[in-house]
């Protein structure tokens, strides 16, 4: 009974402190009115249409949603806001600054941008029955990216205040939106964007003004968080997500990026960076520093193994503001939000223009200071990129002939050869190293070479590798039509088919089977007169190949399988006029036997080649012979 009798004074004790606190703390009537006009005003501005920045008030004025006055916002949001409190209500609104290139859409919660659309490009979809639809293209426009600042706020626990939960309030000068977060006691936190016309580029700098005692900033820095959810802009949204992840430049190293295929986190805990960029296939969103960001940066890429979700990747920046706590700080920087233009990128500076995928190798070199710059000069004659694909085949092909031609005249003497290498191997047929030894001999004395036709398509594989990365990544090849292809920088699309058939992807490209269908022609008129006795499958993996590539080739960039296809064509063309026209057989055979009663001085490569083959044919022998006696 006791304990009984103590728990229940242990309650009524506690119901007793617990209304005293209620009745304590619980608003007055004045700002139970304030409160439910706050809600009312923002509920208002949910329904607002975005406000154009030449219609909004060209001074600082605040506007009061709130009806709190200083003292108390000070003692409801101090705790969390310090002397940020004052920022912690407002009006949220759009502001528009614009050029002739792009939309820029700041948000006055936060201060940051909101969205920005591009004028000259345009987001491609397809409705349910496969028709192509325009949509105005938009980057930074998700609802879950982040760009904010944490000031260490005095009097704050945690990491700080956030500036995406404060408002800002804009003020309008011509080309420039200056957003200001007002602190008690006259200072405030600034972002200033100034756009003006013919650029991509917007000069964005931060303002710390008297913020002395309200921000402490221990370490000399303060951190801006930037998440980036990209969105799935082009059609092939695999390939583009390959293409997409998030680039950095050490102020004093070369550029590096994190993965493009997978989850990655790349930390920069000494160096300085001069600039970070979440890219994808097409266009970048870079942020920039004149003097460089603080060491202790830290990048990140996240990818999304759902299918259904409509964004690529996330990318992430946690950079480091130099700060001195000075009552008087301007940190500046620029932001690049538009398309991957090398000429452009490369005018910025800074190595910018290595968010083009060209490739860091030699095939890199090749695209960014050959092929490159040869588009550039076509496009200036001709209207049409399919058009500058085809004359970019006909420069290549005229520039290999004389090649060509020697690989064409190597493949007729091997014709002319092969009755006499069938007597040779008929009259050695149950000695395979003795027919190797008489084969080598006879290359020799009729000056004939099976890999004489070789070096044409070694030397063009540089350019078909570089063509590999070139087409994907230049966007100059973006929604241009040729033909039936509605886009060279992805695949076209003769018809759909069921996405269960393998490696096909819901497709079938035309241009694709096109490649696949000369080079089996090709490879036939190439290698009719060859003998694959020794190796008879070769014969036929020459025409199994373009089957299994087609899969890949199927959803790669047209302008590529274009190239790939005038190319055949032009070999085909070239084989067969050549070969019926301009060689003749009867001549390079009598030059042939000519060649054959001329006394040989061997070479030293030749000499311990025939030398290899004689001995390895008497090891076999001899080896043989142990296995005779036993």
């Amino acid at each position: 009974m006791e304990m009984d009798r103590s728990t229940i004074i242990g309650l009524v004790l506690i119901l007793g402190i617990f209304a005293v606190w209620q009745y304590v703390v619980a608003p007055s009537p004045e700002e139970i009115e304030a409160q439910a006009r706050y809600q009312d005003s923002i509920t208002a501005l949910n329904d607002a249409e975005m406000v154009p920045a030449d219609e909004l008030a060209p001074a600082f004025t605040p506007e009061d949603v709130s009806a709190l006055d200083d003292s108390t916002r000070q003692a409801r949001f101090g705790g969390q806001f310090g002397a940020f409190a004052s920022a912690a209500v407002g009006s949220q609104q759009d502001v528009v600054l614009e050029n002739d290139l792009m939309i820029v859409t700041l948000n006055t919660k936060g201060g940051n941008i909101k969205r920005v659309e591009l004028k000259n490009y345009a987001k491609v979809v397809e409705d349910e029955e496969k028709n192509e639809i325009k949509l105005p293209l938009y980057l930074l426009e998700s609802e879950r990216n982040r760009f904010e600042y944490l000031l260490p706020a005095t009097g704050v626990s945690g990491p700080g205040v956030s500036t995406s939960d404060l408002y800002f309030t804009p003020q309008i000068d011509g080309n420039t939106v200056t957003m200001r977060a007002s602190v008690s006691g006259g200072g405030y936190f600034e972002q200033r964007y100034t756009l003006t016309d013919g650029t991509y580029l917007m000069d964005y700098d931060i303002r710390m003004e008297g913020l002395g005692q309200a921000v402490n900033a221990q370490g000399g820095k303060i951190t801006l968080q930037w998440d980036n959810y990209l969105d799935k802009i082009e059609k092939n949204s695999d390939y583009e997500a390959s293409y997409s992840t998030i680039y950095f430049k050490p102020v004093d190293d070369d550029t590096d990026y994190c993965s493009c295929t997978s989850t990655d986190t790349e930390e920069v805990p000494e160096q300085r960076l001069k600039w970070v960029a979440g890219s994808q296939q097409f266009f970048t969103s870079a942020l920039i520093a004149n003097e460089g960001f603080s060491p202790g940066a830290v990048l990140s890429t996240e990818t999304f193994d759902d299918e259904t979700s409509p964004y690529l990747k996330k990318v992430s920046a946690q950079l480091e503001i130099p700060v001195t706590n000075a009552n008087s700080e301007v940190f500046g920087m620029q932001m690049y939000v538009g398309p991957n233009e090398f000429d452009r990128l490369r005018a910025i500076g800074y190595e910018l223009s290595d968010v083009i995928s060209f490739g860091q190798s030699i095939f890199g070199a090749i695209n960014r200071w050959v092929i490159r710059p040869l588009f550039q000069f076509l496009s200036k004659f001709i209207g049409n990129m399919g058009i500058a694909i085809l004359v970019l085949t006909i420069l290549v092909k005229l520039l290999v002939y004389p090649l060509t031609y020697k690989m064409l005249v190597s493949n007729v003497k091997m014709q002319v050869l092969k009755p006499e290498l069938e007597k040779m191997k008929a009259k050695h047929k149950d000695d395979a190293q003795q027919q190797q030894v008489e084969q080598m001999k006879m290359y020799s004395e009729y000056g004939a070479s099976p890999l004489g036709g070789c070096l044409p398509m070694v030397l063009q594989m540089p350019i078909w590798f570089a063509l590999y990365r070139f087409f994907p990544a230049s966007i100059e090849f973006r929604q241009e039509n040729f033909l039936w292809a509605n886009d060279l920088s992805t695949y076209d699309v003769l018809t759909t088919i069921p996405e269960w058939i393998p490696f096909m992807q819901g497709h079938i490209s035309l241009f694709a089977v096109l490649w696949a269908i000369t080079t089996v022609i090709y490879a036939y008129y190439n290698s009719k007169h060859m003998d694959y006795s020794a190796q008879p499958m070769m014969k036929y993996f020459q025409y199994v190949m373009p089957l299994l590539f087609l899969g890949f080739f199927n959803s790669f960039a047209s302008g590529l399988t274009a190239y790939l296809f005038f190319s055949n064509t032009f070999n085909i063309g070239q084989t067969i006029i050549t070969k019926n026209f301009l060689i003749d057989e009867e001549k390079l055979k009598a030059k042939m036997n000519a060649n054959k009663k001329k006394p040989k001085k061997k070479s030293g490569f030749g000499s311990r080649l025939q030398e290899a083959l004689k001995e390895q044919q008497r090891i076999q022998s001899e080896q043989e012979k142990k296995k005779g006696k036993k």
